[in-house]
């Protein structure tokens, strides 16, 4: 784990082809499935936002939000968003977003993934550490989220 407090690292070897891992990223419906979040029907588009409620239990009345800032294909795919911005009573649009990068790497034995999110120093200090904190574990989870999606697949 990197001890930065602007970035999250992970990464995972997915025993499965780039293109298999490529499309549970770069498509919104399949990502949504794996991520947890409702986006039948959306689509991931450079320069766009993608929007969906969160479906993890507890989570439901929230609206995921990210501007999608770069699609290409079987390398990358990245986004902007407010991270951990879950309390409905704050207005997070004054907020500089962290960026969310995704890389894709043939490695033997499958593809590496490779997860960067960056920009936590520029929270609002009162939120910072939460927010750093929050989105470590959730990434925990969301490897091992789509390594089960990626297998079954």
């Amino acid at each position: 784990m990197n001890t930065s407090t602007d970035r999250i690292e992970r990464q995972i070897l997915l025993k499965a082809p780039r293109s298999r891992v490529w499309r549970m990223l770069a498509d919104a419906e399949a990502f949504g499935d794996w991520f947890g979040v409702a986006l039948k029907g959306k689509r991931f588009v450079a320069g766009r936002h993608t929007q969906g409620h969160i479906t993890h239990p507890g989570y439901e009345h929230l609206l995921w939000d990210v501007l999608v800032e770069r699609v290409e294909p079987e390398r990358v795919l990245s986004f902007r968003w407010h991270p951990y911005a879950v309390d409905p009573a704050i207005d997070y649009s004054g907020e500089i977003a962290t960026l969310v990068v995704f890389e894709l790497e043939n490695v033997d034995g499958g593809t590496l993934l490779r997860l960067v999110e960056s920009g936590f120093d520029s929270i609002p200090a009162a939120r910072r550490l939460e927010a750093f904190r929050m989105n470590s574990g959730g990434w925990d989870q969301q490897m091992k989220n789509i390594e089960k999606h990626v297998a079954s697949s």
